[in-house]
């Protein structure tokens, strides 16, 4: 732990008043965390008699051993970091935030993108210098009511970034930011906060990683996003943690009138992942792609909750969704498609599909429909079952061996997701990740 670290035991309100102490906040920022900490005090740890934690049990986890931990240094600019190796100069400076326990080691954006308003900046330093911002959107959309660790996200959030692009620009290389975790048993409460303004364009690829394979550690994490008129938001995060963390996050996008959001959800890491994501369709003419791709192995659990919620006429989604589970591991997916009363001409779909490597790991998927509108079409599909043995034999009569030959079809499988995504660096960064996962090489 480096010395200029502050670190607090215990998850209570005098914490929270102390972080905000210690990074001199402003008093509604104080006031926020104090009854968020409240909340989180008085609310249980979720149990399996609750519909959407029926089929996780997090008995296992003991908040107690994680250390908070905060820092009221200015964010160094430093560039003797590990994580950059393999980047260029130019991708290092154009667009980049990189977060190592809690704290931005690194933060740049090019002057280029400086001088036409885009903000794109550490959470400590933007609370800092844009206040105004973080005070309109700043966890809007999540709720500390709603379970203890939207509680505990709200009250102890201090990390994260932000991402501001005023109206009419357009950013035509992605932005890049990475969060990690290396020390023992260290809490992260990152925060995402993407502002895309009226006819803007932008797209960001997030990862999170662990340093240390070994290291325990929890991330209690948010996303928010709000979409302009006519906005356009390719948002990837890739979850890469090591098999010791805990990790849990609420995420939200709201759209308004013909925006589009292309979001992509890979989940490779974590012992125990728990993800409530939820996309607003506010305006008519709106769409949201939502993509998801999921390699699980070991002991692994992760559980995903999505949401397409159309609130307005003339608005469209489309999910797809694919697992591949191998030993013992176990993925749940619970989709939910809303239409609203008097949301009329709504197109919306989800399909989840799983592919089982082994008789121990279980994938459960459960699809709904909410629909209180008679002018819509609103469907969904779901798939699960193992490789066809034939196609393992006609590979194998080729040359191929028996690993070689699940590697091939496993690429195939995820390829109907991974060909809706528009960056060629990012479907190869994704399809190596998942074949070094699962161990097919």
């Amino acid at each position: 732990m480096e010395a200029n670290q502050i670190v607090t035991n215990g998850f209570t309100s005098e914490s929270a008043a102390k972080i905000s102490r210690l990074q001199n906040e402003p008093p509604w920022m104080l006031e926020r965390r104090i009854q968020a900490s409240q909340i989180f005090e008085q609310l249980p740890l979720p149990k399996t008699n609750s519909e959407n934690w029926r089929r996780t049990d997090i008995r296992g986890l003991n908040l107690k051993q994680f250390q908070l931990v905060t820092s009221n240094r200015p964010q160094p600019n430093g560039k003797d970091y590990e994580l950059f190796s393999g980047m260029s100069e130019e991708q290092k400076d154009s667009g980049l935030i990189v977060q190592k326990d809690a704290t931005v080691v690194y933060s740049a954006l090019s002057d280029a993108l400086t001088n036409r308003g885009v903000y794109f900046s550490g959470f400590k330093t933007a609370l800092d210098e844009r206040p105004d911002l973080l005070e309109a959107y700043l966890c809007q959309t999540i709720q500390s009511e709603e379970n203890k660790f939207n509680a505990m996200h709200n009250a102890f959030l201090q990390s994260g970034y932000v991402l501001y692009v005023p109206k009419g620009v357009v950013i035509d290389f992605p932005l890049r930011v990475i969060v990690s975790l290396s020390d023992e048993a260290i809490a992260d409460f990152s925060h995402t906060l993407i502002i895309a303004e009226d006819e803007s364009q932008v797209t960001i690829l997030e990862e999170h990683l662990s340093v240390d394979q070994q290291g325990q550690g929890l991330h209690c994490g948010g996303v928010e996003m709000f979409l302009g008129r006519n906005a356009f938001v390719n948002y990837a995060q890739i979850q890469n943690w090591n098999k010791k963390v805990w990790n849990f996050s609420t995420q939200r996008a709201k759209l308004e009138h013909g925006a589009n959001l292309r979001w992509i959800t890979t989940s490779l890491g974590s012992c125990l992942s728990k993800l409530d994501q939820l996309v607003e369709m506010n305006g008519e003419g709106s769409h949201a792609d939502l993509l998801g791709l999921t390699a699980t192995h070991a002991r692994q659990h992760i559980d995903i909750h999505t949401y397409q919620k159309h609130a307005v006429s003339n608005s469209t989604s489309n999910l797809l969704y694919r697992n591949v589970l191998k030993d013992r591991s176990r993925t749940v997916w619970r989709g939910m498609i809303e239409v609203h009363k008097g949301a009329q001409k709504i197109d919306s779909y989800q399909q989840n599909d799983n592919l089982i490597l082994s008789k121990q790991a279980r994938a459960d998927t459960i699809p709904g429909l909410e629909i209180l509108a008679d002018d819509v079409r609103c469907t969904h599909g779901a798939t699960a079952g193992k490789i066809d043995p034939d196609q393992i034999f006609y590979l194998m009569s080729r040359g191929l061996s028996y690993n070689q030959a699940e590697q091939v079809i496993v690429n195939g499988f995820f390829e109907s997701v991974l060909e809706r995504i528009p960056l060629e660096y990012l479907r190869n960064q994704l399809q190596e990740s998942i074949v070094g996962k699962l161990q097919l090489n």
